[in-house]
């Protein structure tokens, strides 16, 4: 527990300082956000807010992590390494294409091809070696297998395991960077499932096969310190979120918003939970799905299903104001997650 709690506040209080020192910084050098000139607009007179503050959170969340150990004196794991591998991998593509925005002054960075190129790199590389790694109880990061609350099934090979871990990947990536259009939206959403992910690691470390064999225990490599790495991340995002909240005195970017799709979905996968993320982040996929089907139905018809996609615009352009819609989301959001963990507890309710 003492990694838990030194993870999360020496992130936070590193976020927390260091965000308003970004701020300065990245406004004295015009690294203001670009808007969409067919966006809603009320956006248009945040052009100029700074961005890239995902930078912050992610090396808060990387510093955080390592004082943790520090102070336990004990070594990072395979797991936690390889989903903050993940995370910084999937910020460097973020970070990208937030400054070729700046320095091109364009609403649109990294073209589409090679945006997704690195992120399919980053994935493809932590999938290979996400299977690898063994611990004296010849237990692996993951394995070859599809998981809800634990692995299932038999393995679908290593082919298939690698194209289901990368569509996890690029999927949760961009459905935060999705999430990530309006004040606070994304910080807030994103932080209840790394909180539950707090509380799953927490779990999944108490019954442990490894400790004590019961018909429900669970063969997870490094519970614990994957509850460290989503801690760590969670007090840098709090910290994040202070300066984010509407009125935003800055934007995390693609940097924030690929890194905290990427923890997501490396956490899913070392703590063999895959489908269960699409419960606990639920916001993210409802309004992902609103994009698909506003594409998807213009194209076959000519016409659209909400005034604009995402989800989040359409009730901008309803009418809704900005603090309302980001607080009605961060509810829902947080009923996803509780169904989630709801889900995830279930099987140990006594049977009658």
């Amino acid at each position: 527990m003492r990694d838990i709690i030194v993870a999360a506040a020496v992130a936070f209080v590193l976020s927390m300082l260091g965000t308003p020192l970004a701020i300065r910084l990245f406004s004295r050098r015009g690294y203001g956000q670009n808007i969409r000139e067919e966006g809603p607009s009320g956006h248009h007179e945040k052009r100029g807010t700074p961005t890239m503050g995902g930078t912050v959170l992610v090396i808060a969340a990387l510093i955080g992590f390592t004082c943790s150990h520090l102070a336990t004196w004990t070594p990072p794991t395979a797991s936690a390494l390889l989903v903050l591998f993940l995370m910084t991998g999937l910020a460097t593509v973020g970070f990208l294409d937030d400054f070729i925005k700046i320095y091109k002054q364009r609403s649109l960075g990294l073209r589409s091809g090679a945006k997704a190129l690195g992120q399919l790199v980053v994935g493809a590389v932590f999938a290979v070696l996400v299977v690898r790694f063994p611990n004296s109880y010849a237990i692996t990061p993951a394995e070859t297998r599809l998981s809800f609350l634990r692995d299932f099934g038999p393995s679908v090979g290593i082919v298939i395991f690698t194209i289901w871990v990368l569509i996890m990947i690029v999927g949760f990536s961009n459905a935060v960077n999705l999430t990530d259009g309006l004040d606070g939206l994304a910080s807030g959403a994103t932080g209840v499932v790394l909180a539950a992910y707090v509380l799953i690691g927490n779990w999944q470390l108490r019954n442990s096969c490894l400790n004590q064999l019961g018909p429900n225990c669970y063969w997870v490599r490094d519970p614990l310190d994957l509850a460290v790495v989503a801690a760590a991340v969670l007090g840098g995002l709090f910290g994040f979120l202070w300066w984010n909240a509407p009125p935003a005195k800055i934007f995390m970017g693609d940097t924030g918003s690929l890194a905290l799709g990427g923890v997501l979905a490396g956490l899913a996968i070392t703590t063999r939970t895959q489908f269960l993320l699409f419960i606990l982040a639920g916001l993210c996929v409802i309004i992902t799905a609103s994009v698909i089907i506003q594409v998807g139905f213009f194209k076959m018809t000519g016409r659209r299903v909400f005034r604009m996609a995402p989800l989040q615009h359409h009730f901008e352009l309803a009418g809704w104001a900005e603090t309302t819609i980001v607080v009605r989301f961060w509810l829902i959001a947080a009923l996803c997650a509780a169904a989630g963990l709801g889900l995830f507890y279930v099987e140990w309710m006594p049977k009658t």
